[in-house]
């Protein structure tokens, strides 16, 4: 292998690197967990259950990375900054707790569109705040990844709430990208297809919603896990080192046409 060759797949590797991952206990954020522990990092978990949590960090442990967990509501703005205040440091924060209620346009009730946007966005916003804090004043860059949509690109049958909440959060990156970027934190997000995760099988599962899928879907397969959970890793890395403000899509070509 040539020295070349060497230095870029280093460049991949995230060793000595402390990672944050929200919603993780199941779906694109276990699977974005198990990947950078794998990479090399330390891995801080966080979501609601704390025995779901304790399911992943003994698979990060497995890999001979260390797990921690922070058992807390991301909407818990206040108590989420807290306990993310007491880590030693956060090198890469992938913002990806999430969720979805689809509805019509014109049956979207105010409950509905308040539980997503609060999750979706205000939670996203003021949990990457309080992570690019951490950054910020340890001085010494970091990469934070929002987990969009590729519904924060196309418009999407039945998801105005959902589709409103990606595209603020796409609209997010690039502006936390143009603001810390004198502080060397770059910022990027991934927008995924619909991938094949406990919250997407219950959609899937609708014969017609997954005809709707497929036909949109140019690849022949849905989107896996493991799909997602690469870009995570790319914009993680010092392999992504000049890439900020962007967005990656893992949509199998949706977008394209």
């Amino acid at each position: 292998m040539t020295d070349a060759h060497s230095k870029t797949i280093d460049a991949f590797r995230l060793d000595g690197l402390r990672a944050v991952v929200t919603g993780a206990s199941r779906g694109l954020g276990e699977g974005c967990a198990l990947a950078l522990a794998g990479a090399g990092a330390d891995v801080t978990l966080v979501g609601r259950t704390q025995a779901d949590l304790e399911a992943v960090a003994t698979d990060i442990r497995a890999l001979g990375r260390n797990a921690a967990i922070i058992a807390v509501d991301v909407t818990d703005i206040d108590q989420f900054a807290a306990r993310l205040n007491e880590l030693p440091g956060v090198d890469i924060f992938v913002n990806n707790a999430g969720t979805n209620k689809p509805q019509p346009f014109l049956s979207v009730d105010p409950d509905t569109y308040d539980s997503v946007m609060d999750v979706n966005l205000r939670a996203a916003f003021f949990a990457a705040q309080a992570a690019a804090r951490m950054m910020a004043d340890a001085g010494k860059g970091g990469s934070i990844i929002n987990m969009t949509s590729q519904a924060g690109h196309r418009a999407l049958r039945d998801r105005t709430v959902y589709s409103s909440s990606k595209f603020g959060l796409e609209g997010l990156t690039k502006a936390m990208a143009f603001e810390l970027a004198e502080h060397s934190i770059r910022v990027n997000a991934v927008a995924p297809t619909f991938v094949e995760t406990p919250l997407a099988k219950q959609f899937l599962a609708n014969p017609d919603f997954r005809d709707y899928v497929d036909n949109k879907i140019l690849l022949p397969r849905l989107g896996q896990v493991g799909d997602v959970a690469a870009a995570v890793l790319y914009l993680a890395s010092p392999a992504a080192a000049m890439v900020t403000g962007t967005s990656l899509l893992v949509d199998g070509g949706w977008t394209i046409h």
